[in-house]
């Protein structure tokens, strides 16, 4: 039987948007970013900064590096696994389970990395720890955006779903601002001792954020939508299949539309990191810069990302990211030359602009944009999906093949201007297939069109 669309002749009005359940979601959700944020930021600077020489020293300095950098990646290879698993769970018992077990999963795995053995301990088995510890991290935020962002979305009210949708993405500077100025500080230690102990102690903090994010989600409500969908019947025994069936095209549009944004993040705040303190960097040896400029672009994109989610709300959402896409393409090519002139005031420059304006012009409208896409019946597993392949392709094994490209090419910035602006292009190029969905109504079982 052919699922009908869900909103009945006697269904509440929009303003009756309950405030409190709002208030929650808008927090749990913000917490949980924080959380994956700061571990994704904690992760992806000690692989830039620490682990090479601490995991993977047989490997010589720069084989060291690219090896750090392929177990940062590996963990974004788990998260189609993590967002398919999770996805399924999410259409099928609801939205809110699925955000208490990826908090779980990805909280423990951080604080697990900080009790591992270095080589030097224990040689190689460290090293095999922390790729399992890495896998297991990404399972568990292979669902958690895309849970924040589908509990939101049915939550907000749909005339400013875009602005509410972006509130939770503050946790993402917030997260952000926690793990690059730990990083910040830890780069102002001997190195010895950074190197000794101190390194553990971002991931072992890393546990004061699980048990807040737990506590706030054990209080959360189902969404609306999801209890619409039981009470109608309506909830699909297997999500994927119906994704399979119905979503093929827009599953590939939100991969197209990430390229952008998640590649472009994860080039500004992992491999510029690494390229700069490199040796044959610009500032070889410094672990102190790329981070201080992380913590200052992380502050202006806190402000940034909610200001594009709620002009999407008046312009609509594909116009937002198209011009996004389009400065971020145009802006690769000065951005990394002006690093190459050695002017620390000009890398913190072009990181807040990259960050602030390039990533977050993307992101503020993609918050609500990709939920939107989907129907109601396989919205988390088409979002999961749409996210996190695209976070392999884009963003996760970004550091490994940039840095691997900068090698061979003598630590040529135009790879980097490149690498950034062929990501842009393609989520420009893409926003002409995207259908705009701003004001949809989220009840209904079929996908945008």
């Amino acid at each position: 039987m052919t699922a009908q669309p869900l909103r009945p002749a006697a269904a509440p009005p929009e303003e009756k948007v309950d405030p409190d359940q709002l208030r929650r979601a808008t927090l749990a959700s913000s917490v949980g970013s924080a959380l994956e944020y700061y571990d994704f930021y904690i992760y992806g600077l000690a692989s830039a900064l620490i682990f090479g020489p601490l995991f993977f020293a047989p490997l010589g300095e720069t084989g060291a590096l690219i090896a750090s950098f392929a177990t940062y990646g590996v963990g974004f290879a788990a998260r189609p696994f993590g967002g398919l698993i999770f996805g399924y769970i999410g259409d099928r018992f609801g939205r809110k389970q699925v955000l208490l077990l990826t908090i779980g999963l990805m909280g423990g795995a951080s604080f697990a990395i900080g009790l591992l053995p270095t080589y030097e301990q224990a040689g190689m088995v460290g090293a095999i720890l922390l790729v399992i510890m890495r896998i297991v991290q990404g399972l568990g935020a292979g669902a958690e955006q895309a849970g924040a962002t589908t509990l939101i979305s049915e939550v907000a009210p749909r005339k400013r779903r875009g602005f509410f949708a972006a509130l939770p993405f503050v946790g993402i500077q917030v997260g952000t601002l926690l793990g690059a100025g730990t990083f910040a500080l830890l780069g102002m230690a001997h190195p010895e001792v950074l190197e000794g102990w101190l390194w553990r102690v971002p991931f072992l903090a890393s546990i004061l954020l699980i048990g807040v994010a737990i506590y706030i989600r054990l209080k959360l409500k189902e969404t609306p939508v999801f209890q619409e969908l039981e009470k109608h019947k309506n909830v699909t025994k297997n999500p994927l299949g119906t994704l399979w069936r119905t979503s093929k095209k827009n599953v590939l549009i939100g991969i197209g539309l990430r390229m952008g944004e998640n590649g472009n993040s994860s080039i500004y705040s992992t491999l510029l990191v690494g390229f700069m303190a490199s040796k044959g960097g610009v500032f070889e040896g410094d672990k102190f810069i790329g981070p201080v400029g992380l913590l200052i672009a992380a502050g202006f994109a806190a402000i940034m990302v909610i200001s594009f989610g709620a002009l999407s709300d008046r312009v609509g959402r594909v116009k937002v990211y198209r011009y996004g896409a389009l400065f971020q393409l145009l802006f690769a090519f000065p951005a990394f030359y002006l690093i190459t002139l050695g002017h620390v005031w000009l890398v913190w420059a072009v990181m807040v602009v990259g960050i602030s304006i390039g990533v977050q012009s993307m992101l503020g409208p993609q918050c609500a944009l990709l939920p939107e896409l989907f129907g109601a019946t396989h919205r988390f597993t088409g979002v999961a999906m749409s996210r996190e392949i695209s976070a392999v392709f884009a963003g996760g094994f970004a550091p490994m093949i940039g840095f691997a490209l900068l090698a061979a090419t003598n630590h040529s910035w135009l790879v980097l201007a490149v690498y950034s602006a062929l990501l842009a292009g393609i989520s420009f190029f893409t926003t002409f297939v995207t259908p705009e969905t701003v004001g949809r109504d989220l009840n209904l079982v079929e996908d945008a069109s």
